[in-house]
């Protein structure tokens, strides 16, 4: 049996690959493409093991491995998935088939090539509770709320008050997406300039959280931006997001309890639009209003000698059913703003959609004012 000391790196790796019907859900023969392509890897010594989800109509790969954080060659195997699923895609004739792929041929690493990643490596602990997060329709920012509250808010987790291996809290990684710049800051003492920073999810985004005491990985989040990556609008980054939980970290229950507020994030029609992130259970992941409301799933694994025990569907629970109700009534209530703001994105946001093209066609109707 494998040593259990042996560092176990998480690998979660998303990309859209062909909707069904349009943007809202996902051909299951994709979903059987993908899993014979790692099967094949994870039989070959490539991964140690997989499991292969949809959100929408994103695909998710969720692989573990021993190769470390931004191995090529777990990479290039995500990227050969992606692009044979691709190639069946195109072949069906499926919407925006191959969207997230900004390139022809792997490069090295799939970071910058238009797929999102989240990883993590780490040490098994005795037990092993993590929770894979992933939404469709909306942007990489989606996570900010939620993770603050998981990692700095009491009123949230009460772990952060009441148990003494998280009572000196959590340093938060935080990355400048317009500057390239990244900042480290530690909660509880500088929660007032983290929130100053992770309100504005479009610019500030967390990309990892560590336990304070002793620098242990708890949380990663995919932090690539697609408009940025292409130069233009061509989808939603749909993030995902891996949680450790129990023995020293929040528990499951509160790792899950922000997702009963839909918070507003950006994406939904055409990327153009705030609405609240709905958590639903696997098979509800069809965002179909307006092309939405926003979608968040949430997968739970007990890793075992980097084997994945699961996946349990967390949010197959009643206890979200009035955040479902509350997400459709919110969504309601934003849809009656049509084309303004704050339904709409501000112009700031909407550079990279196909709102420049529109604009364009008024420039020179402009005359000084008198």
């Amino acid at each position: 049996m494998p040593n259990e000391e042996k560092m176990v790196t998480l690998s979660v790796i998303k990309a859209d690959i062909g909707g069904f019907v349009g943007h809202s859900s996902f051909y299951p023969e994709l979903l059987d493409t993908a899993k014979e392509r790692l099967n094949h890897a994870k039989e070959n010594g490539v991964i140690k093991d997989f499991h292969v989800l949809r959100c929408g109509d994103d695909l998710e790969l969720i692989m573990t491995h021993e190769k470390g954080c931004d191995s090529g060659e777990v990479h290039e195997l995500a990227w050969n998935t992606f692009y044979r699923c691709t190639e069946v895609a195109r072949e069906l004739k499926l919407y925006g088939a191959g969207q997230d792929l900004l390139g022809d041929a792997f490069s090295g690493n799939i970071k910058g090539m238009g797929p999102g990643v989240a990883e993590m490596e780490f040490k098994e602990r005795k037990s092993e509770p993590i929770i894979v997060f992933m939404a469709d329709k909306t942007s990489a920012g989606a996570w900010n709320l939620p993770i603050y509250r998981i990692f700095a808010d009491p009123f949230n987790t009460a772990g952060l008050i009441i148990d003494p291996t998280m009572l000196e809290g959590f340093v938060f990684d935080v990355l400048d997406v317009k500057e390239g710049k990244s900042i480290t800051l530690a909660c509880p003492e500088e929660t007032h300039l983290l929130l100053a920073l992770i309100g504005a999810v479009e610019r500030y985004i967390v990309r990892s959280v560590y336990r304070k005491k002793d620098n242990e990985i708890t949380a990663v989040a995919s932090v690539q931006q697609l408009s940025l990556i292409a130069g233009k609008y061509v989808g939603k980054d749909d993030p995902v997001m891996v949680v450790r939980c129990q023995s020293g970290l929040p528990a499951v229950g509160e790792v899950l309890e922000p997702f009963t507020m839909p918070h507003l994030v950006m994406g939904w029609m055409r990327g153009s639009h705030h609405g609240p992130l709905m958590p639903v259970p696997f098979y509800e992941a069809n965002p179909s209003r307006f092309d939405g409301p926003p979608r968040v799933i949430a997968a739970g694994f007990q890793m075992y000698n980097g084997y994945l025990l699961g996946p349990h569907d967390m949010f197959d629970d009643p206890g979200f059913d009035e955040a479902r109700q509350e997400a459709n009534r919110v969504a309601g209530y934003m849809r009656r703003h049509g084309p303004f703001q704050p339904h709409r994105l501000p112009l700031e946001e909407m550079e990279y959609t196909t709102l420049s093209g529109v604009l364009e066609r008024l420039r020179d109707r402009f005359k000084a004012a008198q």
